[in-house]
């Protein structure tokens, strides 16, 4: 099984992108747009495990389940590695601290199990596209200056998933194996 860690992407966020990545589809086709509706906010790529070893996985990731709601905005454009020569287009996720905090706290509880640890700083991002060249990158920087404002919405995240991606000839496919819901801690207390 091939698993990850997410957070979903609300409607609205979803739909704000769709019709962004209409209008910047057509400026810059050579590009690999990605399906919107299976967009989310990765916490940790996890990659191929037996099946024998989900039960483990949720019980170490129930353990990191209790916090407080994280607030996400969704705003921004932006590329890796970089504007010039880019591999991936992405839009912006902001939290503060509390999600790149939650995502160590994955990759720590994983890691016992297995699983590599992250080499990287956590960067949150949806990714939009991937690039193989860069033709039609001209008419796309074009596209995005005229966009306009580059909100997409906000959220406040409230639980996380385990997901198992299925790679298919047309995109990948995902379908959740479990939820993890947030405990609400009120000054640092659990609720009665």
């Amino acid at each position: 099984m091939r698993l990850f860690v997410a957070i979903d992407v609300p409607e609205d966020v979803r739909a704000s992108l769709a019709g962004l990545v209409a209008k910047l589809r057509s400026a810059c086709r050579s590009a690999r747009w990605v399906h919107i509706e299976g967009i989310h906010v990765t916490l940790k790529f996890i990659g191929e495990i037996a099946p024998e070893k989900v039960g483990n996985i949720r019980a170490a990731l129930s353990a990191v389940a209790e916090r407080p709601p994280i607030p996400i905005v969704f705003r921004g454009l932006g590329y890796f590695p970089d504007e010039r020569r880019p591999r991936v287009l992405w839009a912006g996720v902001e939290a503060g601290p509390e999600l790149a905090r939650l995502a160590s706290e994955v990759d720590t509880a994983l890691h016992p199990l297995g699983v590599a640890r992250e080499e990287h700083e956590y960067s949150p991002h949806l990714t939009l596209a991937r690039f193989k060249e860069p033709r039609g990158l001209e008419a796309l920087h074009t596209a995005i200056t005229k966009a306009g404002p580059l909100e997409f919405g906000a959220t406040t995240a409230r639980e996380f998933h385990l997901y198992q991606s299925v790679l298919k000839p047309g995109g990948a496919e995902y379908t959740r194996v479990a939820t993890f819901s947030f405990s609400e801690l009120i000054a640092g207390r659990k609720p009665e």
